[in-house]
């Protein structure tokens, strides 16, 4: 998301680095790749000598629903040895191996072939849910998985009740209608556990929206078919619904050894793109701009969606080509990679989570984005500047026109009525005077010493009106401008703010000369607000105002001892403050960690 870049906030969120692994040795790749070569040739061989044997049609589909799980297992453990995708691509490939040893002339074989004829199903089922990260990542998907592997393993006491006696090796008991009935439920239970994992795969596509990588659409998708014709075989097997079955099982087997030929595919695409990092280099060249750096790294990437945000010291924060800026909260569908130059973090590439199996991809494009990022970065910073100055003008325009409607409201609530009401009240005086003078001087006694007081005390009380106007016309002159700071310099107005302080305020510093007058003002206006800040809200016993002149700069920094805890966005006040001290040129920080204390650091540029 973006938003209007903020001048002031805390430290931007860390980019996590992605963690360096070291792949496996060349002896476990090599005795693995020997290991598959060997069980191709065994299934190979039981299927074409034994009596009973399948015929050459079925030997290839065992292969074809074998073999391309070890080899894109073994390539995705070799790429990626931190996920377990190339693990689980391994198991599944040689325990479909395994349950084809059913073939064999030795009952030894055969029941262990047997053992684990539910263990391919249930492995696809927790590969197709653990992709494309190789871990389970949600409660739903893991309450299936281990139900589904318990329901595996009834298996063997249904071989230990007399199931395919007699060639069964582990029969102790000669119980087949038990033995049917274990093999009816395990079939009922993988059925329905299939059909869920089905459905948990579209929600999870509902909810992360579809891949911008066609490769990896096509992998969910014909898991999910390949999950869905399991099920009906299964089912087939309860039902003994034999029509049509070597044609649904024919199509299920043609399905499910696609799914490894997509994941190669889609393995040999990002190796076309890291082949085309090396024309993104020439495509960049010396000084891009970053909207061209942009379209080459979506292009090298291969992902549309794919933008870059890049760090700008100056506001703390991270902002996408239009000086906006970028949120890197943790969102669904996205990752951050950081690219990094003269050791430091100084862009992240945002794109679709399913390259992060591309680790040396997305490490080669950061890389080159990382030589040319200095330019792409001032672009960015100065439009970074651009909108912040827009953003701020519209604040201090509101700002002022507020300030405006207050002051109006202000002398017409306040000063402006207690004045009409003086006017009135001394008309009424006057006619009472006049009544008293113009009567008849003999004729008349003289008014009673009661009508006497009572005069007195309304003349006192409109003399106390007149008082209370001109203080608050004064207070109001001091808001727009102090009398102390127009007369006597910043030194002095600042002890006049920490002598009307209830919170111990000590002056350190001051400029030794007079400054420009919107410095001082400026400064004199930061300082009110961060002592009616700690006032109000900080609960301290202490505040510290530091004044330095560095050059042509001022420095100023208000510290308290408080409860801390204060951000950029706080309220107005903290905005406001930044307003005013960015319309002459000067920054703002604020540093407030929570129970230590808060410290607002200004600098000012005050050169004559």
């Amino acid at each position: 998301m973006t938003t209007s870049l903020p001048p002031i906030g805390v430290a931007p969120p860390a980019v996590a680095e992605p963690p360096t692994v070291t792949g496996p040795g060349v002896l476990p790749q090599v005795a693995v790749a020997v290991a598959g070569v060997l069980a191709t040739a065994a299934v190979v061989l039981v299927g074409l000598t034994s009596p009973e044997g399948p015929g050459a049609a079925s030997v290839v589909l065992a292969c074809w629903v074998s073999v391309p799980y070890v080899v894109s297992g073994l390539v995705s453990w070799r790429r990626r040895p931190d996920s377990r995708l190339g693990v689980l691509m391994l198991a599944t490939g040689f325990a479909t191996f395994a349950n084809f040893l059913v073939w064999a002339r030795s009952d030894l074989l055969f029941t262990f072939g047997l053992a684990v004829q539910f263990l391919p199903p249930v492995l696809l089922l927790h590969l197709f849910l653990a992709f494309p990260s190789g871990r389970l990542t949600t409660r739903a998907s893991r309450v299936v998985v281990v139900a589904a592997y318990a329901l595996a393993a009834l298996t063997i006491p249904d071989l230990l009740l007399g199931f395919e006696a007699p060639r069964n090796v582990l029969a102790v008991r000669d119980l087949p209608a038990a033995a049917t009935t274990l093999l009816d439920v395990e079939l009922l239970g993988l059925s329905a556990l299939l059909l869920a994992g089905v459905v948990l795969l579209a929600w999870r596509r509902h909810r992360d929206g579809p891949s911008v990588r066609r490769a990896v659409d096509l992998l969910v998708q014909a898991a999910s078919l390949g999950l869905v014709m399991i099920a009906v075989l299964l089912l087939m097997g309860v039902l003994d619904w034999n029509t049509a079955g070597d044609t649904i099982r024919l199509v299920a087997f043609a399905i499910i050894g696609s799914a490894p030929i997509v994941f190669l595919a889609g393995l040999l695409h990002a190796r076309l793109g890291r082949a085309s990092v090396e024309g993104l280099v020439a495509e960049l060249g010396q000084r891009p701009r970053p909207a061209e750096v942009q379209v080459a790294v979506a292009r090298a990437l291969r992902d549309p969606s794919a933008t870059v945000a890049y760090w700008v010291p100056e506001y703390d924060s991270w902002a996408d080509i239009d000086g906006r800026q970028v949120d890197l909260a943790p969102v669904p569908g996205r990752t951050a990679t950081p690219v990094r130059h003269g050791g430091a973090t100084v862009a992240v590439v945002l794109h679709d989570p399913t390259l992060d199996d591309e680790p040396e991809l997305l490490a080669a494009v950061a890389s080159v984005v990382g030589l040319t990022v200095e330019n792409a970065r001032l672009h960015v910073e100065l439009r970074a500047r651009i909108e912040e100055v827009r953003g701020s003008r519209e604040r201090i325009l509101q700002a002022e026109e507020g300030e405006r409607r207050r002051l109006e409201r202000d002398l017409h609530d306040g000063a402006q009525q207690r004045l009409v009401a003086l006017s009135l009240e001394l008309g009424r005086l006057r006619r009472d005077v006049a009544a008293g003078v113009d009567g008849p001087s003999t004729a008349s006694p003289r008014p009673p010493v009661a009508e006497t007081t009572d005069l007195v005390m309304r003349l006192d009380s409109a003399r106390d009106t007149v008082q209370t106007s001109l203080d608050e016309l004064r207070a109001l002159a001091h808001g727009i401008y102090p009398a102390t700071l127009a007369d006597h310099g910043l030194a002095v107005a600042l002890e006049s703010l920490a002598t009307d302080s209830t919170v111990p305020v000590v002056v350190e510093g001051s400029p030794d000369r007079r400054l420009p007058a919107p410095v001082e003002l400026a400064t004199h206006y930061v300082v009110s607000e961060c002592l009616t800040n700690v006032m109000k809200h900080a609960h301290a016993s202490a505040v510290t105002v530091r004044l330095d002149q560095v050059d042509s700069t001022l420095v100023v920094e208000v510290s308290d001892d408080g409860v801390g805890g204060v951000t950029g966005h706080d309220g107005s006040g903290l905005r406001g403050l930044a307003d005013r001290v960015e319309a002459i040129g000067g920054t703002l920080h604020v540093t407030s960690p929570a129970g230590v204390g808060t410290t607002v650091r200004v600098e000012l540029p005050c050169a004559p």
